[in-house]
């Protein structure tokens, strides 16, 4: 049975509120549970559109959790799409944070509460170290060898001898302009 383009919008909406509201950790651990949600349990998009939402999300100014969901739902439904989706990102952190600005004093004085998030931190670590392991999974199925070598080098660069990250990304921008115009137009 196919959706109505309302039916859509609601799920789109309801899923995106849905991953927003209990999703902690950062953006990464959001794009990769819509991963988890649109692409291997809906079927929306395939795992390669998945990486480019990725790339585009973290390439735009802003926070990564609404860049992808702006990205997914212009795909998927156009502008209507990217309303229902940016609405379904921000309407959860928007209360929370609200609801926590009004009892932060009773907040910090919490030692559960205190204990709580110290506990959140570990299990936020695994859950990047699974983010990166499956984004690098499908990164390597792509182009092997190449890109293997990219994240190892901008790691390097970036890690051990301080490269500030802007420099980075311009020269993957120039690596991938070179491969797109002067590379594969050879082959062509």
């Amino acid at each position: 049975m196919k959706k109505t383009k309302i039916g859509l919008l609601w799920e789109l909406f309801l899923n995106t509120l849905y991953l927003s509201a209990f999703t902690f950790g950062g953006g990464y651990v959001i794009v990769s549970m819509m991963k988890n949600r649109f692409c291997d349990q809906l079927h929306y998009i395939d795992e390669e559109e998945i990486l480019n939402l990725v790339a585009i999300a973290q390439s735009a100014p802003g926070a990564i959790a609404v860049n992808g969901a702006i990205v997914l739902g212009y795909k998927m439904a156009g502008i209507p799409g990217i309303l229902v989706c940016a609405l379904g990102t921000i309407i959860p952190p928007f209360a929370i944070i609200y609801i926590v600005s009004i009892f932060y004093d009773a907040f910090v004085a919490n030692v559960f509460i205190k204990n709580m998030l110290i506990g959140m931190r570990a299990g936020v670590g695994a859950i990047i170290v699974s983010v990166v392991y499956d984004m690098g999974k499908g990164v390597l199925k792509v182009h092997k060898i190449r890109n293997a070598f990219i994240m190892i080098g901008a790691f390097i660069l970036n890690y051990y001898f301080n490269v500030n990250i802007a420099y980075i990304v311009i020269g993957c921008i120039t690596m991938s302009l070179v491969d797109t115009f002067l590379i594969k137009k050879v082959k062509v």
